[in-house]
């Protein structure tokens, strides 16, 4: 089972990362259900506008931890450097 680390973009601009198993399936979680993390419920809709694949668990946290560390001009940088 591969897992992403992915970035959201919300309907405030903001910025959203988490990893997951299944993009699609997390997506429509975070858009349309309670599944969705409490930040991004108050802030829909949600765009995916960044994933990148993990080879694990463990490197999907520690990316993310990375990610989540980077200034909002560091990732929109990551974001434009890569398309979805």
């Amino acid at each position: 089972m591969g897992w992403f680390v992915y970035i959201l973009r919300c309907a405030d601009d903001t910025l959203y990362t988490g990893i997951t198993t299944d993009l699609k399936r997390r997506l429509h979680e975070h858009n349309h259900e309670t599944l969705g993390a409490r930040y991004t419920r108050a802030r829909r809709p949600l765009a995916l506008v960044y994933s990148e694949e993990a080879t694990n668990r463990s490197a999907a946290s520690k990316r993310e931890y990375a990610i989540k560390k980077l200034s909002r001009l560091q990732k929109e940088q990551l974001i434009r450097s890569t398309a979805v």
